[in-house]
C-alpha cells in the first residue's frame, strides 16, 4: 500500500434531540401519555387570543377579563347582554319639576287694558322673537297689551290675529330676540290618565305651575266668542255681566258656569284635566312630561263660597288641544279674523 490512500465519505448523522420524558396526565391511568405540544397550534392559539382582544376593545367593557381567559385556557363566562358606553345625558324633563323648570322661560303674563277694566291672562312664546300664542278672551277688545316675561321683563305686545271660533289669538312683542320658545307638541297621542302640567299667572302670580292628569277627552265647551260679556282672564272694572272673581265664564252640558256667556258663543272640543287653574290662567300651557305644549288652558270651574268669594279649583278644566292651534297658526299670521 502506498502512504496515500483515497479517503472515503463518511456518513452523516444528525445530533440526538435532547430527551423529553413522556408528560402524564394528571387524572389519566398510569401509563397514559400526553402528546408533545405543537409549537405551530401554540402560535395559532396566540394569533386568535390577539384578533379576539382587537375585536372586544371596540365593543368595550369586559374585554381585559375576556382576553385572560383565552390567554389561560380558563372558561369563559356568558357575555353579558349589556354594551356600555358614553352614556347620554338625561333629559330635564320627566318630572313636575323638570318640565317647570324647561318649559317656565316660554310661559309669560299677559295685562289688557280695554275701556272695560284690565284683564290678566297667560301666553305661550312659540317664537324666539316674540311670537305669543293667548285665548282670545284674553285680549279681545283690549287697547293696550303689556306682557311680562319670566325673568320679569316687560314689552308691549300688539294683535297679529285673532279665532274667535276657536278662542285663540296670536300677539307679537315689540322689539324682542332671542326668547325661548316652547315645544309644540302631538295632542292627538294623549291618553285619558297621562300626567300634565300648567303653568300660568293665576291671580296675577306670574309662573305658577300645576299638575295632574288628563281627565277626559274630546269635551263640548262653549265660551263667548265677543267681548259682549266682556269675559276676559281676571277681569277688574265695571259692566261685566258675570262675577269678574270667578274668571272667565263658559258652558258645558248644557249649564252656565263662571257667569253668563253672553249671546254669541262658540263652542270647541277641550282636554279636560283635573290640573289646578284658577282665574289668570287662560291662554298657559297644558304641557306633558316631555316638556311639550299639548294644549292651551282656556276655561275652569271655580265655585263661589256663600259670601261671594272664589272657592279656589275643584280640579275641572279645559284646554284647547295644541293640534287645533298648529292648524290654524297659518289662519292667526295672516290677521285671522282680526
Amino acid at each position: 500500500m502506498t502512504d496515500f490512500q483515497e479517503q472515503q465519505p463518511q456518513p452523516y448523522y444528525p445530533p440526538r434531540p435532547p430527551y423529553d420524558p413522556p408528560r402524564v396526565y394528571e387524572h389519566a391511568a398510569p401509563g397514559v401519555t400526553a402528546p408533545a405540544p405543537s409549537r405551530r397550534r401554540a402560535k395559532r392559539g396566540v394569533g386568535l387570543v390577539a384578533a379576539v382582544a382587537i375585536a372586544a376593545a371596540a365593543v368595550g367593557g369586559g374585554t381585559a377579563t375576556l382576553v385572560q381567559e383565552l390567554a389561560s385556557g380558563t372558561p369563559v363566562a356568558a357575555a353579558s347582554s349589556h354594551v356600555s358606553g358614553t352614556n347620554v345625558s338625561a333629559s330635564s324633563t320627566g318630572t313636575v319639576a323638570g318640565v317647570a323648570d324647561a318649559v317656565s322661560p316660554s310661559i309669560v303674563e299677559i295685562s289688557a287694558a280695554s275701556n272695560s277694566g284690565k284683564s290678566t291672562g297667560s301666553g305661550v312664546i312659540i317664537t324666539a322673537d316674540g311670537e305669543i300664542v293667548t285665548n282670545n278672551h284674553v285680549i279681545s277688545g283690549a287697547s293696550e297689551i303689556s306682557v311680562r316675561l319670566s325673568d320679569g321683563t316687560s314689552y308691549a305686545a300688539e294683535v297679529v290675529g285673532t279665532d274667535p271660533d276657536k278662542d285663540l289669538a296670536l300677539i307679537k312683542l315689540k322689539g324682542a330676540s332671542g326668547l325661548k320658545a316652547a315645544t309644540l307638541g302631538d295632542s292627538s297621542t294623549v291618553r285619558v290618565g297621562d300626567q300634565v302640567v300648567a303653568i300660568g299667572s293665576p291671580e296675577g302670580l306670574t309662573g305658577t305651575v300645576t299638575s295632574g292628569i288628563v281627565s277626559a277627552l274630546d269635551r263640548d265647551v262653549t265660551v263667548a266668542k265677543d267681548d259682549d260679556s266682556t269675559g276676559q282672564g281676571q277681569q277688574q272694572g265695571q259692566g261685566q255681566q258675570y262675577d269678574p272673581r270667578q274668571g272667565w265664564p263658559f258652558e258645558f252640558g248644557g249649564q252656565q258656569f263662571n257667569g253668563d256667556t253672553g249671546s254669541s258663543k262658540t263652542t270647541y272640543k277641550a282636554i279636560q284635566t283635573d290640573a289646578s287653574l284658577n282665574p289668570g290662567n287662560s291662554g298657559g300651557a297644558l304641557i306633558n312630561m316631555n316638556g311639550e305644549i299639548i294644549g292651551i288652558n282656556s276655561a275652569m270651574y271655580a265655585p263661589s263660597s256663600s259670601n261671594g268669594s272664589t272657592a279656589g279649583s275643584v280640579g275641572l278644566g279645559f284646554a284647547i288641544p295644541v293640534d287645533t292651534l298648529k292648524a290654524d297658526l297659518d289662519s292667526l299670521r295672516a290677521g285671522g279674523d282680526n
